[in-house]
């Protein structure tokens, strides 16, 4: 093998520059070039490929972001618009490529790897955390800690004007950021699409639980089935008409920051393994991550099957709470 591409798709997510810095640095080593392609599939189809250099890749390891840029691109499901990319990795010479995104962007990698016949291999970079058969995604950890800084600092304003705050978080359909986040910041609930939110219910507890108490913070999930933290607090408001409720929806600032210790080294463990799987022809896994080892998981599962958080936490959550 002598030449590989490499391409960041979706959302973007901290740690998707170390990921690329180790897998163009890496593949140097074995004596490999690298084919960086710029803004995902969409720079696939028009052929937006740059020769990575060293000098390209040296000091991005602590950035957000992702150099190579990062596009939606739903023209890429449609077969015939695919032709123009399968020609362009054919003519570049590209033979084996690395994708580094979320479940949307591995069903991308696996057709094109059947149309190009080139060996794929993809890194799960995305803030939600939702790929099945990997503890981690590159790009969790930090989001996690930025959610938890920013509820700290709610918290500080919360507290001064005894409030409830209900603060929307991302994470598409999955309760990993909202769950872990309310743990780690002490929140009073949390709400997650995996469990059903009882509006009532959670009236009450905040009525038994803010006696005495200044403040209150709620975690929203943005796909619990009520809606968003907008949404709840609308829908809780008549329960609570003694209390002083705000939402904030943190947003993109989730995403974007210097990446944690975590997610680099994830990124960088994992970037190396993806040009050494290729080197072997090993198609159509992702790399992912289990009790500190990284593991490869098929394309075929981390795309059907749909990862889902510890439930047992939230009971954790509940008892941690004084009546």
């Amino acid at each position: 093998m002598k030449k590989i591409g490499i391409l960041t798709s979706g959302g973007d997510a901290p740690g998707m520059n170390a990921a690329i810095r180790a897998i163009t640095k890496s593949a140097m080593h074995y004596g490999i070039q690298t084919v960086g392609i710029r803004d995902g599939f969409e720079g696939l189809m028009k052929g937006r490929f740059i020769n990575m250099k060293y000098t390209d890749v040296d000091n991005i390891i602590q950035r957000g972001g992702t150099i190579l840029g990062s596009a939606r691109c739903l023209e890429f499901k449609d077969k015939e618009a695919r032709k123009s990319a399968v020609q362009n990795v054919k003519d570049a010479g590209i033979e084996g490529l690395i994708v580094i995104g979320g479940d949307g962007s591995f069903r991308g990698a696996h057709v094109l790897a059947q149309e190009v016949n080139i060996p794929v291999i993809g890194l799960p970079g995305t803030i939600d955390n939702d790929l099945y058969g990997t503890e981690a995604t590159i790009g969790y950890d930090t989001a996690l800690n930025t959610i938890v800084s920013a509820i700290d600092n709610i918290r500080d304003t919360a507290s001064s004007h005894k409030r409830v705050f209900f603060v929307e978080v991302m994470g598409r359909n999955s309760g990993f950021l909202a769950l872990n986040s309310a743990i780690a910041s002490g929140a009073e609930s949390v709400l997650i699409p995996e469990t059903i939110t009882d509006i009532e219910a959670l009236a009450e507890q905040l009525r038994t639980q803010n006696k005495g108490r200044r403040s209150s913070i709620v975690i929203v999930a943005e796909g619990d089935e009520e809606g968003g933290a907008m949404d709840i607090m609308r829908k809780i408001q008549p329960h609570l008409k003694d209390f002083r409720l705000r939402t904030t929806i943190l947003g993109h600032i989730q995403r974007g920051g210097s990446p944690s210790y975590f997610d680099r080294a994830l990124a960088t463990r994992s970037g190396v393994m993806a040009v050494e799987l290729l080197m072997k022809g090993i198609s159509n896994k992702m790399v992912g991550i289990k009790a500190d080892e990284l593991i490869t998981v098929d394309f075929k599962d981390a795309i059907e099957k749909h990862a889902i958080p510890n439930l047992e936490k939230e009971d954790i959550l509940k008892k941690l709470l004084t009546k």
